[in-house]
């Protein structure tokens, strides 16, 4: 290593090494400044002049830096006029690592550096070098001891209900009087969220693809890529996260599934339905040529085969293309016979029109859901008593099933036990949430289900939005089943789903005997 003089000539140069372990520190405080500061007073006591100053924002356990190695490139760049002091402001500001600091130290020497620091002074013999190697030992010590203490922290946080990590999309961090920061909603993204997670919960959106595509077309939500693309792995966070339900966990720090402090945008019962749904293999994926210019397709059968039509441009002898509906199962009476788009669509458009009610259909069927809404309301109270039962009765078989890991003998018994009360708590968790779901809303009736009532209404003004995620929404709401199409006559009768059923019915005079009593809705 070049010798240390303790006394430097007057021509000599100088360069300036300062570091803080984040970019945050580089805005809250002046870390960086004050050591520059320090550093420049030391220059001035020595009699150098400062040629140059280097900073980086990175932990001090590491030696691949942007601002040390453009220091090093200086030093080796200038070693063979003269060799230029590095000053630091302390130990610890080279590095937080003894391997580091070492690594460091070898480098600064072999680019002609000279190592100096107001507060030590660095030498080559026996007792200065057990010095330096004890603080920067205690300077790994105090690193590695603050990132414990941040953990127990962050962990304790945690289990007290805090989310304490970087804010998932959809919240943000509010500071709260009494409980620190929190996570609260973050609209327009919040809103976003929940109408996704809460349209796969109940189907609206089938497979994940249209999840992704319905964000895609949201222009306020932010996208993984420049041509407004959301990556299929952060669709599957959102749908996997249950920081969305209101809960959180963290395995790594043996924290288990808790309630959070914080709003959730949808319930854990919905939570549960979408883990249901992505464990289930009864739905294949989505096509990716399910688009915009046919948005029937994979919806529409054929008469003949009772297949789902696929659809395509058809280049004509003039060079135009047209877009034709087509049968693509060999074998069939109707395989590659193709229907003009513009014929099934329309048809399809008409069969839309047929189905809106008049208004006096509309006064009977809003009179309905009334008299359900206020049963729905009566029944909530009688669930809650229920679902309390029902979490005091698992509250029991926790508890029996934890006196019994105390008396077990076996680590394969004990491991048992403890996945029964894992799940025996998530089936708390969603009592828990229907409990919250079962108190009687505090919003009115006319407030639910006004959209509702005004898709009833008419439907086609979804249809005609244009938007493929609005139109497979139609599909989904309006039918209950795939409509069958035959090339000579046209669309068959379609299975519609209950609402529409229902008014079609008082529609057509069709009368038939019903029970006595009013309607019950069955017991969950």
């Amino acid at each position: 290593m070049t010798s240390l003089k303790k006394e430097f000539s007057p021509d000599t140069k100088a360069v300036i090494y300062a570091r803080v372990s984040s970019a945050k520190k580089t805005t809250r405080g002046d870390g960086l400044g004050s050591q520059e500061t320090r550093c420049r007073e030391f220059a001035k006591y020595k009699g150098c002049e400062v040629v140059n100053v280097f900073k980086d924002d990175m932990t001090g356990s590491m030696t691949t830096r942007p601002g040390m190695q453009s220091m090093l490139s200086f030093l080796r760049k200038h070693r063979r006029k003269e060799n230029i002091v590095v000053i630091i402001d302390d130990i610890s500001r080279l590095a937080r690592s003894i391997e580091a600091h070492l690594q460091l130290r070898t480098m600064i020497s072999e680019a002609g550096g000279i190592l100096t620091s107001p507060t030590i002074e660095f030498g080559e013999d026996s007792d200065s070098i057990l010095v330096e190697n004890l603080l920067a030992s205690v300077s790994q010590h105090q690193r590695q001891k603050n990132g414990e203490q941040t953990i127990n922290r962050m962990r304790s946080r945690v289990m007290s209900g805090y989310w304490c990590f970087q804010a998932p999309i959809g919240y943000k961090y509010q500071r709260t009087s009494g409980r620190g920061n929190m996570i609260v909603r973050d609209e327009p993204y919040a809103m976003l969220l929940q109408e996704a997670l809460e349209g796969y919960a109940s189907g609206r959106f089938e497979t994940q693809v249209e999840v992704k595509r319905y964000l895609e077309s949201c222009p306020d939500f932010p996208k993984d890529k420049s041509t407004g693309e959301v990556h299929n792995q952060r669709v599957h966070d959102f749908l996997t996260r249950p920081v969305y339900a209101g809960y959180l966990e963290a395995p790594n720090w043996n924290v288990s599934l808790r309630k959070g402090q914080h709003e959730g945008l949808i319930n854990f019962e919905t939570f549960q339905k979408i883990q249901n749904r992505l464990t289930s293999n009864a739905k294949a994926s989505a096509r990716k040529d399910i688009n915009a210019d046919f948005p029937l397709r994979g919806f529409i059968l054929c008469d003949d085969c009772q297949k789902p039509l696929t659809a395509c441009w058809s280049k004509g002898g003039s060079g135009k293309k047209h877009p034709y509906y087509l049968c693509p199962t060999k074998g069939c009476a109707s395989y590659r016979k193709s229907i003009k788009r513009d014929v099934l669509e329309g048809d399809f458009t008409a069969l839309l029109q047929s189905l809106e009610p008049t208004q006096g259909l509309i006064t009977i069927a809003k009179a309905m859901f009334k008299n359900a809404w206020s049963q729905r309301q009566e029944q909530s109270e009688l669930f809650l008593i229920g679902h309390t039962k029902n979490i005091e009765k698992l509250d029991k078989q926790i508890e029996h099933l934890l006196d019994r890991i105390v008396s077990a003998s076996s680590l394969g018994v004990v491991t048992a036990y403890e996945k029964r009360i894992d799940l025996l708590e998530k089936e708390k968790l969603v009592l828990a949430s229907k409990v919250e779901n079962s108190t009687p809303s505090k919003h009115t009736f006319d407030d639910l289900f006004e959209r509702a009532l005004e898709f009833l209404s008419n439907p086609c003004n979804l249809w005609d939005s244009g938007q493929l995620t609005m139109r497979r929404t139609v599909l989904r709401l309006a039918f209950a089943e795939r409509i069958a199409y035959c090339r000579n006559q046209g669309l068959r009768t379609p299975q519609l789903s209950l609402p529409f059923s229902m008014l079609d019915v008082f529609r057509n005079g069709k009368k038939e005997m019903v029970h006595p009593e009013r309607f019950e809705r069955p017991t969950p």
